[in-house]
């Protein structure tokens, strides 16, 4: 078999950690792919960085075509309860989204049978411009706003899109959005038990205090469609512009308050702006809160999962998760 693993470079932030074993694809193995799926010639690849598991090539074609190549790791990884069928979500997500205003990549081939390789993957067009996250720094304050308001009012569009069920994109549940998300956020603990994760609050203390919060997520009665992963290394820009929106992988059906942009790690008022809201109400603030201590939770728990060997962000995400529970047990909601 050509196909080999690696422990590869993950880059979260301004952090570079080592996750779990990737997929690697020789060039003799694309040029085949390429050939069976898109009928044309591969002349150049390069593997691209990020992602803590997923492997990502870059390809062009001798006809001038560009394309991306995203393969999934091994079946022997083990993931967290919530990523179920990640690779299938991403895909199907896209392909919902296809016909849309949303500048969403087309995707030309999808294989989950494990024969053309020995691992799931896809192929998807190639997004013209620069990861947010990278050239952000460089822009300035009206630059960066104009982006965020444009991201905003994508992201209105994308969580317009209504379902029948609320729950993971490929597993929705016939529950409610509060048993939904507590089975969610319940997971996550599990995942952390199982792997015996110490937090700054026993487990114990956590279920008690989510549970006792959790009536308010009984305001959300429709299901919208959530990208949850919406951050800047998941979007590209170029000339001011958003061109393009990616990592569709953790797609769910549930509430638009979960989007990355409302959390404490992004609070944008162009984005607001863009998004078509002026502020949060109180019961929206509380919702958010518990959304805000389930992705502060999967960020620490985590790193055990992807053996991440960089002590300053397992230190940063575990302070991130002290932070964040303190806020939370103290009833901070803003």
């Amino acid at each position: 078999m050509l196909t080999e693993y690696r422990l590869a470079s993950v880059n979260r932030g301004e952090c570079k950690v080592e996750g779990i074993y990737k997929t690697k694809i020789r060039e003799t193995e694309l040029a085949d792919l390429v050939r069976k799926t898109l009928g044309g010639r591969l002349t150049k690849s390069r593997e691209m960085t990020g992602g803590w598991a997923n492997s990502a090539y870059a390809l062009e074609l001798e006809d001038g075509m560009r394309a991306v190549l995203k393969a999934g790791p091994p079946k022997s990884a083990r993931m967290m309860r919530y990523e179920v069928r990640i690779m299938k979500t991403e895909v199907e997500a896209m392909r919902l989204l296809a016909s849309s205003p949303l500048p969403v990549p087309q995707v030309y081939h999808y294989d989950d049978t494990c024969t053309e390789l020995p691992v799931e993957f896809f192929i998807m067009e190639h997004m013209d411009g620069e990861i947010y996250g990278s050239v952000k720094p460089s822009l300035s304050e009206a630059e960066r706003e104009t982006i965020d308001a444009e991201l905003g009012r994508l992201n209105r569009i994308l969580n317009e899109v209504r379902g029948q069920r609320f729950g993971l994109y490929a597993q929705p549940s016939d529950a409610g959005w509060k048993d939904t998300f507590m089975d969610l956020i319940f997971g996550v603990l599990l995942d952390g038990e199982e792997m015996g994760v110490v937090l700054p609050v026993p487990y114990a203390e956590i279920r008690g205090e989510v549970l006792a919060r959790s009536e308010v997520l009984d305001e959300v009665k429709e299901p919208r469609l959530v990208h949850w992963d919406l951050w800047d290394g998941n979007v590209f820009v170029k000339d001011g512009a958003v061109t393009g929106l990616i990592d569709f992988e953790r797609a769910l059906w549930g509430d638009p308050l979960m989007e990355v942009y409302f959390s404490h790690f992004n609070r944008s008022p162009a984005f607001l702006r863009g998004y078509g809201k002026s502020k949060l109400s109180e019961s929206e603030f509380a919702r958010r809160s518990l959304y805000d201590l389930y992705l502060d939770l999967i960020l620490y728990v985590e790193c055990t999962f992807r053996q991440y060997d960089d002590e300053g962000h397992i230190r940063w995400a575990r302070d991130n998760l002290a932070e964040g529970l303190a806020r939370f047990m103290n009833g901070q909601h803003r």
